[in-house]
């Protein structure tokens, strides 16, 4: 992934986007010894601080849930972006100019720059339409959203503004911020005409759609005036920053409860949103201007940690899309669409439908917030929605009709992901159509066979075959607790953590913590460095720990490189990436000063472990040997050897 970007830029991003800053804006922060600060964490629930950052090596760890990783990595967990966006975004925000590979960028060379200019065109946009909304002109937009419960308070909070009936009223006010002809035209907010440009939206309501940052990125536009021979809503169109396919209104402001609920509502409308999100349903989103569709599946799947190798922590709930649709044909085939990207879900996916037909903004303004509370609680399950809506569009009281109602229901019962589910539900489309189970059974049997509902995809699969790695996972005894809170520690995923109530494994992380996190005083002291130089990965006991250090020696040992840990990390690969995090943050049992003393100390103790180990296995194979052997004098030989090493470490 990062191939796209090079190298030494994504290098200058991680040492110029300060990772203290950066999380910070999310998790406050305290001083939790030297060089290290703490927080809760923004990833789970919690209600003592476990979550670690370690500005000197730029890495962050949460010793309750086990996420871990770089400031590139942060971001892309608590935004939900890609690798190469993530990059992106930190650079534009270091002040990193960004090179792409040959072939390999998702942008052409200098568009960087367009991007943000594009921004702030689209920034004063969104501000010019909103003080815009005060005006005389546009009480009519007042009146529509007062009408539909919402106050200038709602109205601020979420950005709306009002778009003025004037030709180039916002073009001028552009044009006079410095904004090029060329410009205005690639943004989409103007259109362009035989007499040049002139604004897009003219005597509307309008909505800022904003991306998961928070920067605007395009708005939605709502008819007002009768006159009006547009469409009812009216979006921007596909520009460099706007995507329809891939964009979610709200996503912004849901991000962090979809993240720490792992459940997303995805609505119909603006004002939807809205509702929700003032009714408490805070993890709300709508699509702009288009169905429901794979990329957005994308996009909330990155925020869900909706993934084939993540593992969930025990007794936490398991991730939820719940749709609200209208009860008219319409929102009847919008369920029928979302089915079909239901396998691509490892969540599991709902509807909630009112029994009246309204939408959350009806209902919030007619029953009240409760009301739009009780309509997510009273979700049904996709699929069982479906099949109601398959068999509602046949008459089951002829046998034609319900003949032709289980071929349509059949593949639906074959396309659920829980094979535990599917017998109930084929028991009950028999009893929904009055026809015998098996007769039903041998349908939906069929359907699967023949492949005519949605495919059992490599989701379930992926579900099943995570499940039975953490059932196989060995026992290691009670979990490890965070050296400074006592936090249980659970299991990274893919490696058992280790056992650090041992005394040895906890000398074997300590060692690693001090070559990962004081690697220029182990550099600077010849002594140190002696003992690096002699140490080989049998001195580690652990597995991981005995990878770790393989991967720092192939890294070019401590202080080889400026981004340090990084280059571990690389060598290391993604398998113990969250391993190296947590020792990289582990706070050191070490107040300052002489670090050169601090690190020798620290790794003589691991060299004379394994010395120690190494000298009782020789006695054992000069045993084995038997006395006056030619292979016993050799072994008692190492062993006197080892013994001087040994002892002259020791004075040292």
């Amino acid at each position: 992934m990062a191939g796209t970007i090079n190298r030494d830029d994504i290098a200058a991003v991680r040492e110029r986007a300060p990772i203290e800053d950066i999380v910070g804006q999310h998790v406050t922060l305290k001083p939790a010894g030297v060089g290290s600060l703490k927080g809760l964490c923004p990833f789970h629930d919690e209600r003592s601080p476990s979550f670690h950052v370690r500005p000197g090596v730029g890495r962050w760890h949460c010793f309750g849930c086990g996420e871990g990783g770089d400031v590139i990595e942060f971001v892309m967990r608590m935004d939900g972006l890609p690798f190469v966006e993530a990059v992106e975004f930190l650079a534009e925000r270091a002040g990193v100019t960004l090179r792409y590979e040959a072939g390999g960028g998702p942008r052409k060379e200098g568009t960087a720059g367009q991007r943000k200019r594009l921004l702030d065109a689209h920034r004063i946009a969104a501000q010019f339409y909103e003080e815009q909304l005060g005006s005389p002109e546009a009480r009519i937009g007042r009146d529509f959203l007062r009408e539909r419960g919402f106050d200038r308070e709602a109205a601020a909070t979420f950005g709306v503004g009002y778009a003025p009936q004037g030709w180039q009223t916002l073009t001028e006010h552009l044009r006079k911020a410095g904004f090029t002809e060329a410009e205005l035209r690639t943004s989409g907010l103007v259109s362009e005409g035989s007499r040049g440009v002139y604004d897009r939206f003219r005597g509307r309501l309008v909505w800022p759609i904003r991306d998961v940052t928070g920067d605007v990125i395009g708005f939605g536009a709502r008819r007002l005036y009768e006159d009006d021979q547009g469409p009812k809503y009216l979006n921007t169109p596909e520009t460099p920053l706007y995507k329809k396919a891939q964009v979610l209104y709200g996503l912004d402001l849901a991000k962090g409860a979809i993240r720490s609920e792992r459940t997303a509502v995805v609505v119909e409308g603006y004002t939807d949103v809205m509702a929700c999100h003032l009714a408490g349903v805070t993890n709300a989103v709508a699509t702009c201007g288009t169905a429901f569709g794979e990329d957005h599946v994308k996009v909330v799947r990155r925020l869900m940690g909706d993934t084939g190798g993540a593992q969930l922590k025990v007794g936490s709930h398991g991730a939820k899309v719940i749709f609200t649709f209208d009860g008219d044909e319409a929102g009847q085939n919008a369920a029928l669409k979302s089915f079909s990207l239901d396998q691509q879900f490892l969540a599991q996916t709902f509807v909630a439908v009112d029994a009246e037909g309204m939408d959350p903004c009806d209902i919030r303004q007619q029953r009240g917030d409760e009301a739009v509370k009780q309509l997510m609680e009273a979700r049904v399950p996709l699929f069982e929605f479906v099949i109601r809506t398959s068999l509602a569009s046949h008459d089951l009281e002829t046998p034609e009709g319900r003949v032709a109602a289980l071929r349509a229901a059949a593949p639906v019962v074959a396309g659920i992901r829980d094979r535990a589910l599917q017998p109930e539900y084929a028991r009950r489309l028999a009893g929904l159509l009055g026809m015998d189970p098996e007769q039903v059974r041998n349908a939906v049997s069929q359907a699967a066979r023949s492949g005519t509902g949605p495919t059992h995809g490599s989701p379930a699969r992926g579900r099943a075959a995570s499940g039975s790695r953490q059932a196989s996972a060995p026992d290691d005894g009670p979990p490890p607790m965070d050296p400074e809170t006592g936090a249980v520690m659970t299991a990274t995923a893919g490696t058992a953590r280790p056992q650090r109530r041992d005394p040895v494994v906890r000398q074997e992380a300590l060692s690693l913590g001090v070559l990962l996190q004081l690697p220029a005083a182990v550099a600077r002291d010849a002594g140190a460095s002696a003992i690096v130089a002699e140490l080989a990965p049998e001195s580690f006991t652990v597995p991981q720990y005995r990878a770790v250090f393989e991967a720092i020696v192939a890294a070019g040992g401590p202080g080889a490189t400026p981004d340090w840990v990084d280059a571990v990390v690389e060598q290391a690969g993604p398998t113990l990436a969250a391993t190296i995090s947590e020792l990289a943050v582990t706070p050191l049992p070490h107040e300052g000063g002489d670090d050169e003393h601090y690190a020798r100390s620290v790794l003589a103790r691991l060299m004379d472990l394994a010395l120690t180990r190494r000298i009782a296995d020789l006695r054992g194979a000069m045993q084995r040997a038997g006395q006056g052997s030619d292979a016993a004098q050799e072994h008692f030989a190492a062993i006197i050897a080892l013994e001087t090493r040994r002892r002259a470490m020791r004075d040292e």
